[in-house]
């Protein structure tokens, strides 16, 4: 059981790696550029709250045996801090008001919980407090794909919705679920529970708008080369009313 619990701590480890590291060719296109666009920071502000939560939940004297969390988590808060002081350093004036504000009050929930942690709750109490705030931002964590599902739907195109990110918030929530499981932990199980079946959910919108999108890429490459065909110049009469070949009177 210990064996099966760590393996898939370590899987889970790898997954959730890959999800942090998704966005670098978002911010290699944000560098270059020296703009931010469009872009929004507000999740990985979201994010990093996240990692802060759950690397302090994971942390021996708040939850035994749940090391491998924090490695995990720790991890991405380093990568999402990167980001956000990208975001801090590239932004609009505006942008990086809001950001910095989001920023202070991610820093004070997290100050907040580890001071109380520490100082207010010992054993089980402890271990329960902290693990409810680290599922709750969890569950926003993962559901912030929604939008996104929705647009799938609403479009029918997968466009917005990269197979691989689908692919590893799926396998990352299983390989988490499953060690929670195993470790008979609700706060890592719930919340990966959660990511687990919206990674499904994913998925099968995937699968199911993919073939369409392929039917219409062939439609329009089909379009495409018959306009091709008939591309040539176009026939012309000749003086004594007969088409001529090659455009030639």
């Amino acid at each position: 059981m210990n064996i099966a619990h760590f393996i898939f701590g370590v899987f889970g480890n790898a997954t959730a790696l890959f999800l942090f590291l998704a966005p670098v060719v978002t911010f290699k296109r944000i560098i270059k550029h020296k703009s931010t666009e469009q872009f929004s920071g507000i999740p990985y502000v979201m994010t990093l709250l996240n990692n802060l939560l759950s690397a302090w939940y994971g942390l021996p004297f708040v939850s035994p045996n749940n090391i491998l969390v924090t490695t995990i988590n720790g991890t991405g808060a380093v990568i999402e801090s990167v980001y956000v002081l990208v975001f801090l350093i590239l932004a609009p004036k505006k942008e990086k008001l809001k950001i910095g504000g989001l920023l202070a009050l991610v820093l004070s929930i997290f100050a907040v919980v580890a001071f109380v942690s520490l100082f207010a709750l010992h054993d089980n109490k402890r271990k329960i407090f902290c693990g409810i705030a680290a599922s709750v931002f969890s569950i926003i964590m993962y559901g912030s794909p929604l939008s996104i599902m929705r647009l799938v739907i609403k479009t029918k195109s997968v466009e917005y919705m990269p197979f691989l990110l689908s692919l590893f918030c799926f396998l990352c929530g299983t390989s988490w679920f499953i060690y929670g499981l195993l470790g008979r932990d609700p706060f890592v199980a719930v919340p990966n529970g959660f990511g687990c079946a919206l990674g499904a959910m994913q998925l099968i919108l995937y699968f199911i708008y993919y073939d369409k999108k392929a039917a219409d890429e062939k439609k329009t490459t089909a379009a495409e080369h018959s306009v091709e065909m008939g591309s040539g110049k176009p026939h012309q009469i000749s003086k004594d009313g007969k088409p001529s070949l090659n455009g030639q009177v």
